[in-house]
């Protein structure tokens, strides 16, 4: 009997978030999900990850809306995922039980089938608890172990120490080399401990694609001997394993292999599926989809990802149109796949990768991204920070932030990269980088995020923190986790200029509200003001305000100025034209990459004027604040 590989289609979440920075619209999705109905994918990831945030932040969509639609278009034919930060939920901080019960009961209710479920530190202790909620609310349990290396480049785990003949003979020892953290052993016993928690599946998340081939043999193999489960295999081909590693993992027994469609694979995403189906088709395994089906999502894909152009990578540089139940393969290029094979099986990985990128090469995906390799970083992490950098003006601190963020890693707890982490980690490297640019000492910026990262208030670190780095960062060398006790539940206040209604008007509302409430405190008011203005007649527009901004901004600047130190959007302004204020004070919140910093006053002063208003979005050393 012939093989058969699972595969969860990854291209309406994870596939759009690596490739178009989360920017896909409802409207493109719509017409997709009849095809998707008949294509027979095991899995489609859906939601969840940046998707509630995004859709909000940049589309002003309802996750919950986009959640229903795909439920009722699907109507059972395919599982229906979304990807979940543990602890962190969909969201960048830790949130207690209530709110993790509160959003997957909505989600199940609302059409949601498997939750993935992953913490950025690899703490079980932050996703057993929702593995046991998702179980008992009538979900799948897929619980994710974050693939991470050593860093190349760690220090000595002990200073270098002279022994009694080095003494003697005027020699030193040689030093200690570090030990290994990210063994195989350290995957399989994070796997199985998932299992006994109650886990229906197992995936090996390998979010920066760092699996080598070799690697992804032996990791998924052992996986394969420990658990009972199914085991999935996720990962991303941004430094160029992806596709061998995941052929790799077809030889090796994975039960679920992670792909996305032709125009929305490769490159920082996760492998093609056509790619994927020529391989298995050579090696007997039967792809468990409907291939047909499969290549007319892909026509209408190609015409998508021409609109998502703004954020799209490689814009100018489109892989070739294949179809690969009709189209014939010149002979050099059909004996790439099986020299790849033959080289899988031999388990000569340098033979392999380069069959491969050739295949890859040949196609027009994007090459290996050297920079993404060596930085170690995940491709959602790497195009997230690239079109949020450009549109915010600051690009050109891209490749010294890239390389800082191992650094930045280390000095953390060597923690993996992964939403959230890896946005704190990103945003902690670009702040690093200015401050070197402006020859300040290291860490003279610090966002909020790292603090509690550093604190302890995310789980525990797979490598404990420096107590004398902890102290330089939070002030204080001990541990503190995050104490849910003191969360408090966001308000819902009446919005007095929109006729005195709530802000949040339901239930999934307001878990909107508790999961992100500056990103959904807009969308709603959006909401709101939309129903407001269906019972009012046209205004005016505002001429005059906008006319008495302008005059302020033009007037010359005589006092002191405090300026953002990188771009962002403006979230909350605490100062106004003549208050004094006190050194430390925080004067303004601004948000960028997703993080929220806030903006201290460095001594006692008195502001002259405010340059900038609640959600504008502003730029690097931009003009923010006067004083006298």
């Amino acid at each position: 009997m012939e093989k058969k590989l699972k595969i969860r289609d990854l291209t309406l979440r994870d596939g759009q978030q690596s490739l178009f920075a989360t920017r896909l619209k409802q409207q493109d999705i719509d017409p997709l999900l009849p095809l998707y109905k008949d294509a027979g994918f095991y899995i489609m990831e859906v939601w969840g990850g940046a998707v509630p945030d995004s859709v909000m932040r940049y589309l002003d969509e309802s996750p919950w809306d986009r959640l229903r639609k795909i439920s009722k278009a699907i109507d059972g034919k395919s599982l229906l995922s979304a990807l979940s930060r543990g602890r962190n939920l969909f969201g960048y901080v830790p949130y207690p039980d209530s709110v993790l019960e509160g959003f997957y009961k909505e989600a199940i209710k609302n059409g949601l089938n498997v939750m993935r479920i992953f913490d950025a530190l690899n703490d079980i202790d932050n996703v057993k608890e929702s593995i046991r909620l998702i179980n008992e609310l009538g979900g799948i349990a897929d619980a994710a172990v974050c693939y991470t290396v050593d860093p190349k480049d760690e220090a000595p785990a002990e200073p270098e120490k002279k022994g009694f003949f080095a003494k003697l003979f005027g020699k030193k020892e040689a030093p200690v080399a570090p030990k290994k953290i990210f063994t195989d052993e350290y995957f399989v016993n994070l796997a199985v401990e998932m299992e006994r928690l109650g886990a229906k599946i197992i995936t090996l998340k390998d979010m920066a694609g760092l699996v080598n081939p070799m690697r992804a043999a032996s990791v998924i193999g052992k996986l394969k001997a420990a658990v009972k489960v199914p085991v999935d295999f996720h990962t991303h081909c941004t430094p160029g394993y992806g596709l061998a590693s995941s052929l790799m993992a077809i030889l090796n027994g994975v039960d679920i292999l992670d792909t996305n469609i032709w125009w929305f694979g490769e490159g920082s995403a996760a492998p093609a599926i056509e790619l994927v189906y020529i391989f298995c088709k050579k090696l007997g395994i039967e792809v468990d989809v409907n291939m047909e089906k499969v290549g007319e999502i892909r026509d209408r894909l190609e015409a998508i990802r021409h609109n998502l152009a703004d954020f799209d990578l490689n814009k100018d540089h489109f892989p070739k149109k294949f179809n690969p139940l009709t189209d014939t393969l010149p002979a050099e290029v059909d004996a790439l796949f099986d020299k790849a094979i033959a080289a899988a099986k031999a388990g000569n990985e340098e033979e392999l990768l380069d069959a491969c990128h050739a295949i890859e090469d040949y196609f027009g995906f994007p090459k290996p991204n050297l920079l993404v390799k060596d930085a170690e970083v995940p491709g959602g992490m790497y195009s997230n920070m690239v079109a949020q950098l450009k549109a915010l003006g600051a690009s050109d601190l891209l490749d010294d932030a890239m390389r800082l963020i191992p650094k930045v890693r280390r000095d953390a707890g060597l923690v993996p990269l992964v939403t959230p982490t890896s946005q704190i980690v990103g945003s902690q490297a670009v702040l690093l980088a200015m401050d070197r640019r402006k020859g300040n000492p290291d860490y003279t910026q610090t966002n909020n995020q790292f603090i509690s990262l550093v604190k302890g208030e995310y789980g525990h670190t797979p490598v404990p923190v420096n107590p004398a780095f902890r102290e330089k960062i939070t002030g204080d060398a001990a541990e503190k986790p995050y104490d849910v006790s003191t969360y408090k539940k966001p308000a819902n206040p009446e919005v007095a200029e929109l006729g005195n209604v709530p802000l949040a008007s339901n239930q999934e509302e307001y878990l909107l509200l508790e999961l992100l409430p500056n990103v959904a405190n807009k969308f709603l008011r959006n909401r709101r003001e939309e129903e407001f203005k269906a019972k009012q007649p046209a205004e005016e527009p505002k001429a005059a305000a906008a006319e008495a901004k302008a005059a302020v901004a033009d007037e010359p600047v005589t006092g002191e100025l405090f300026t953002a130190p990188m771009g962002g959007r403006i979230v909350e302004i605490n100062v106004k034209p003549g208050d004094t204020v006190k050194k430390g004070s925080v004067m303004m919140v601004y948000e960028a990459m997703k993080m929220e910093n806030d903006l201290e006053a460095p001594r006692d002063l008195k502001v002259k004027r405010v340059f900038v208003a609640p959600d504008e979005v502003v730029g690097t050393d931009a003009r923010l604040i006067e004083f006298e």
